[in-house]
């Protein structure tokens, strides 16, 4: 008996053996590919999960970043620049079918430094703390560096599942019948300013010009589903006189829409004027505002004494004193570029103040350069990116022939836009600028590049015509800098709706 019960057991002992050799080969496998993919996502090649990067900056620290796969953008540096930042990338080919969602920017990780685990996004901010807010930081910017394209400019590029959509900086002015998509008399808030039909401008092609890019249709500016898009919240423009050209360009764009316009209202009963420079425009049947803040610089204009003189100063180091009229925007769009051309801002002769000390002399691109990241720490500290959509429009041209704006300047015989495929005007060296600061930043910020289409307009400016026949007055200087509305800004706004349709989709935008 016993010799048949341990010949009967042999058989059992074989199987167990077999399945126990098979288990542990599965298992092998299963350690081996999940190695195997860790070490390649650890090392950026594939774009199915976000990564993280750490980019060499301009001024020679580093800044760690989200890789996302939705979306990022073209920052082009000089060459020197470029061959000092490279980092453990030389090629990334096939990066561009990898990317599963929407590109802003030709990729090239030529430039980028050393990938980290996706365990130090933490260092971007507490609120980041898992794989699902990956999927609400779905607009985070990561800016490439290249040095393509002979005009030094920036390309917008928007693509999807791999495909390119749309280059929104390469493109043509057409003509469009059906512009303007409002008249001043249908727009009760176009200051004199930029109200040139109104101050006597007898020539109205300058009004439907639509800009087209080469690429793709830009969908019209639709103001019913724009005031859809904005229902219950603040659409906040900051900045300058331009992003005021703006943003009065969109209160005129939305009232299409409006049914009753005393339903439309400032929330002081202000009027809008040169003097007053912040307002708050209810549609009270969309329960939303349509605010602007005047800041010149983005940070604040201040006062210090030399000497035994008070002079005014511009502390770089210190956000913009309205800048608590700015937290909790659902949409905010910043510009600066305009007052940084004046003659003291250019000098820089005991203008510029860190703290205590105003510099005696300081360059007018290190003093911008500053201030940007002092708005930029401000966003990043006090703006909730999953609330908050940010933009920040690039520099508007100005046309002035014969000298600039004080001494002859001017643009009235401009009629038509600027009428050559090949032509090549100097990017603008605080568009670099803000697209370094915007790639050192832990909030995403959508960059509107507007400079290079607006360039083809020099008939789009009020010249003459900024003021009105009774208030105009011979040798008076002509506006070659602001835009006539209806006119280009309507353009600018197009594309921010453009941006802004593209995230319809995004729980942290649209309820």
């Amino acid at each position: 008996m016993e010799r048949q019960r341990s010949f009967s057991l042999k058989p059992i002992r074989f199987l167990v053996f077999y399945f126990s050799s098979i288990f542990l080969i599965f298992f092998s496998i299963c350690v081996f590919r999940t190695i195997t993919s860790s070490l390649i996502n650890t090392h950026g090649i594939l774009f199915n999960t976000p990564s993280v990067v750490t980019v060499q900056s301009l001024r020679g620290f580093n800044t760690t970043y989200a890789l996302k796969n939705s979306v990022l953008k073209a920052v082009q540096l000089r060459g020197d620049e470029v061959s000092s930042k490279v980092g453990n990338f030389s090629t990334f080919e096939g990066a561009q079918e990898s990317k599963n969602s929407l590109l802003t920017g030709n990729l090239s990780l030529t430039s980028f430094g050393e990938v980290s685990s996706v365990d130090d996004f933490q260092e971007l901010g507490d609120s980041v703390n898992s794989s699902t807010t990956f999927q609400e930081l779905n607009d985070v910017i990561v800016s490439d560096i290249s040095n393509g394209g002979e005009n030094n400019s920036i390309r917008n590029t928007i693509e999807e599942k791999g495909k390119v959509i749309c280059d929104i900086t390469k493109g043509r002015w057409v003509i469009d019948e059906s512009y303007p998509l409002y008249t001043n008399a249908e727009c009760p808030f176009i200051d004199e300013g930029f109200n040139c039909e109104a101050n006597g401008r007898l020539d109205k092609d300058y009004m439907k010009w639509r800009w087209h890019p080469q690429d793709c249709e830009i969908p019209r500016f639709n103001a019913t589903k724009m005031l859809e898009l904005i229902r219950g919240k603040r659409l906040v423009f900051v900045g300058d006189s331009l992003n005021r050209n703006q943003w009065e360009s969109m209160l005129c764009l939305l009232m299409r829409a409006v049914k009753d316009p005393k339903k439309v209202y400032e929330t002081r009963g202000r009027k809008i004027t040169k003097e007053k420079g912040n307002y708050c425009f209810k549609f009270e049947d969309y329960k939303c505002t349509v605010e602007y803040y005047v800041t010149h610089f983005l940070v604040h204009e201040s006062k210090a004494r030399i000497g035994k003189k008070r002079v005014q100063t511009l502390r770089i180091d210190t956000i913009d004193k309205g800048s608590s009229k700015w937290r909790g925007a659902d949409i905010l769009i910043f510009n600066t570029a305009h007052w940084w051309s004046h003659h003291k801002t250019k000098a820089g002769i005991n203008y510029y103040q860190e703290k205590d000390q105003v510099h005696p002399q300081l360059d007018v691109t290190k003093a911008f350069q500053r201030a940007l990241s002092t708005w930029a720490s401000w966003v990043d500290k006090y703006i909730n990116p999953h609330k908050t959509r940010i933009f920040f429009r690039s520099s508007a041209p100005s046309h002035f022939s014969g000298g600039l704006w004080n001494n002859g300047g001017h643009c009235k015989e401009a009629f038509e836009p600027i009428n050559k495929t090949n032509f090549i005007s100097e990017y603008p060296e605080k568009n670099l600028i803000v697209e370094e600061i915007i790639r050192q930043m832990k909030n995403p910020v959508t960059f509107l590049n507007i400079t290079s289409l607006s360039d083809y307009r020099p008939d789009g400016h009020p010249s003459i015509y900024g003021r009105s026949r009774n208030t105009r007055r011979r040798g008076t200087a002509e506006d070659c800098s602001h835009w006539c509305l209806p006119g280009v800004p309507d353009n600018w706004n197009e594309l921010l709706y453009y941006y802004l349709q593209l995230r319809t989709n995004d729980d942290r935008f649209v309820d």
